[in-house]
């Protein structure tokens, strides 16, 4: 591993502890809104830099196993376990039951790390269909963050039990945990795709040359 892998792998590790720490919803002010900013910081921000870490190194598990890393797939996975936990009813369970929460972060670190594996893995880098693809997944996944961000920015009502999300103020979390989601998972993942794109076509153009010669 790389001094510059290991610095992501590291700081991804920092941010999943900072994220998963009991009283970090308080220091970003409780509510709805510090409640996303935890989600935004596990799925976009430590999944992404734990998986870069590890991405090329001898610890990359898309090398030993590339048909358990296709991207397509493992971003369904992921926009299920979004927009499936934050359903209301299970959203309000994961913040009532201690079980239900650790299954909830558990599922969003395993989202999370199995797309951006997938995506920026060995075997994705090697492979210019598996590459074609992750520009897909991550854009999708963009796409599904921006709508889910919109629904929750703009909603009249709020969509889950005050007594567990933020009191009166939830509606207000709601829209705020909206932009978040907006700026942080749609943008993340938007400017994934952008940078797997042009490793692409920078990939073809020097394939292309190759074939030229």
């Amino acid at each position: 591993m790389t001094p510059a892998a290991a610095m992501r792998l590291g700081f991804g590790l920092a941010v999943l502890a900072a994220a998963w720490a009991p009283g970090t919803e308080a220091a970003l002010g409780g509510g709805f809104a510090a409640h996303m900013t935890r989600h935004m910081a596990l799925l976009a921000v430590a999944s992404a830099l734990i998986a870069l870490g590890l991405a090329g190194s001898r610890f990359d598990p898309t090398a030993r196993a590339p048909l358990l890393f296709a991207a397509v797939p493992a971003s369904l996975f992921e926009l299920l376990a979004v927009w499936g936990w934050h359903a209301p009813g299970a959203h309000d369970l994961a913040r009532a039951s201690g079980l239900a929460f650790a299954a909830e972060q558990a599922t969003f670190l395993l989202a999370g790390l199995w797309l951006w594996l997938a995506c920026f893995g060995r075997a994705g880098a090697v492979d210019l269909a598996r590459a074609g693809q992750g520009v897909l997944a991550m854009l999708l996944t963009s796409i599904h963050m921006t709508l889910f961000g919109v629904l929750l920015a703009t909603t009249t009502r709020p969509l889950y039990d005050p007594a567990l999300c933020g009191g009166a103020s939830l509606l207000t979390g709601q829209h705020l945990g909206g932009v978040i989601m907006l700026l942080v998972g749609g943008g993340v993942y938007f400017a994934a795709g952008l940078t797997l794109a042009a490793r692409l076509l920078k990939d073809d153009v020097l394939v292309s040359g190759d074939d030229a010669r």
